[in-house]
């Protein structure tokens, strides 16, 4: 452990950001960062609180509880707080392939489980970690590291997001020969068009799939496995075949007026003004804009607050996003005990932004959307809504009830559809001809990963839905570790 009495003696402090006023300016992280004595105090309130909760990833009611990767937290906590910063790299990096993605974007399950946070505010993890790696740049230590020699072996990664990088990074370590296909334009899946660049910026992203091409990774995008790639073809090249593609198919309203124009998909939005910021710094003008309008996003969680976050930078004229559950307590309700992830009020980065402006939290809970309504022209101008109540009856399950009286009318020249997402999209698999669960995603059970299909396995959102990209990470080394013990008739891989 760090020092004996330091979670008595320093309070819980983060990192402070950047000015919501002043940030929605530009498209650069918001992020700021402590100097080593404050990272050395903060590292010095890990306790040494015998078992661990932090890292002790699992479910607990669905959602994670402690890191899903096992990441080694007291370990480093604990160099850091001795300035052994080499060190805590080199653990870090035991567990985590990329902890300068989860560093920035990762809830952190881990601080919900943290042992102190049953009665004091929880160690400041994440931002630790991620002074860790970005240290480690800095100081030149994170270096491309080739494997030292080759099994002949070839494996084909399809999808380059958080779970198809991990896979082919651990593969490659192995051996193997690992070709990444990506349909987009640019490698990274969500990490490069799903997540806003003032949240993760693509620099980053770019620097760590440099890093995986000199390691011997070979990537090819713009090319649509079971599209422009045929799936007989790659089952031909390949020894082994590996679906990372993601859960990406969006969850719709189908309601009224949804055939309007200015009613688009959350990703759409993300994903169109990600890739001309990236392309020409917006001056393509290809994406959509949010600019003088009045901006309505329905759902809540990270898409959402993403959503909002671009539509600030674009300089919306007013905005709303709707929630259909109940505002979260303060605390946690004594049904959301530790170490379950919180379920408690919070206001992130794209909600502080609004408010910055606006002069209020742009959330609106327990309402539905009714119907759109257009002007002449084909294009949205208004969408109707009902205040809700959740009552439960008889012990089932709490359902939806509208409040008589409650109707609203809210103008809208743009409204983003953030309420997650349904499954992997039908093109690969269909391809590929693998069973699928009750929820259409891959059928392959977890730890072992391999498909109704001998030779093809899956990994990620595409097997288990819709989730984190820490998730996602985990996901990705364990498939790698199963296809390399299907390969090799045993594994090394972690």
């Amino acid at each position: 452990m760090g020092k004996p009495t330091g979670f008595m003696e320093f309070a819980r402090e983060l990192p402070g950001t950047r000015a919501p006023a002043e940030r929605i300016g530009d498209w650069l992280e918001f992020y700021e960062h402590f100097d080593e004595e404050k990272l050395r105090q903060q590292g010095a309130r890990c306790m040494d609180c015998g078992v661990p909760f932090c890292h002790t990833g699992t479910l607990l009611d669905g959602m994670a509880a402690g890191c899903p990767i096992n990441n080694l937290i007291p370990e480093w906590n604990d160099l850091v707080y001795n300035g052994l910063w080499r060190e805590a790299l080199d653990r870090l990096h035991k567990t985590n392939n990329f902890p300068e993605f989860t560093g920035r974007v990762c809830p952190a399950p881990c601080e919900g489980s943290c042992v102190l946070g049953i009665s004091e505010p929880p160690v400041t993890i994440k931002s630790i970690e991620c002074s860790i790696i970005d240290n480690g740049f800095e100081m030149g230590w994170v270096v491309a590291e080739a494997p030292a020699s080759r099994t002949g072996k070839k494996v084909a990664v399809v999808g380059s997001g958080p779970a198809g990088l991990s896979c082919a990074a651990q593969l490659n370590r192995a051996g193997h020969w690992v070709t990444v296909f990506e349909r987009a334009d640019r490698i990274g899946g969500l990490l490069m068009y799903g997540i806003p660049n003032m949240k993760l910026d693509k620099r980053i992203v770019q620097r760590r799939i440099d890093l995986m091409a000199e390691e011997g990774v070979t990537f090819v995008p713009n090319t649509e496995v079971g599209k422009d790639y045929p799936a007989e073809k790659l089952r031909e090249e390949f020894d082994v075949v590996v679906l990372c593609g993601g859960a990406t198919k969006p969850r719709d309203l189908p309601i009224e007026g949804r055939e309007l124009k200015g009613v688009h998909y959350a990703m759409e939005f993300l994903h169109a003004n990600a890739k001309s910021l990236l392309d020409s710094g917006r001056k393509d003008g290809q994406y959509i804009s949010a600019k003088d309008k009045d901006v309505i996003v329905i759902g809540g969680g990270d898409t959402g607050t993403d959503c909002v976050g671009t539509a600030m930078r674009d300089g919306c004229q007013r905005l709303a996003q709707f929630e259909i559950l109940p505002r979260p307590p303060i605390e946690r309700a004594a049904d959301n005990p530790w170490p379950q992830w919180p379920k408690v009020y919070s206001v992130d980065y794209g909600q502080a932004e609004a408010a910055a402006v606006f002069g209020k939290d742009p959330r609106n809970y327990s309402i539905t959307t009714k119907r759109f309504v257009g002007d002449e022209s084909g294009r949205v101008k208004e969408a109707h809504t009902v205040e809700i109540e959740w009552v439960q009856e008889n012990n089932s399950r709490p359902v939806m009830r509208e409040i008589p009286g409650t109707e609203k009318v809210w103008p809208a020249q743009l409204v983003l559809l953030a309420m997650g997402f349904l499954g992997p999209e039908n093109t690969v698999l269909g391809r590929f001809g693998v069973e699928r669960d009750d929820r259409s995603n891959v059928k392959a059970e977890f730890g072992q990963f391999v498909t109704s299909e001998p030779g093809i396995f899956a990994a990620g959102d595409m097997r288990r839905g819709q989730s984190l990209v820490v998730w996602a990470i985990a996901e990705g080394r364990q498939a790698a570790r199963e296809v390399d013990r299907y390969l090799m008739g045993d594994t090394d891989l972690p």
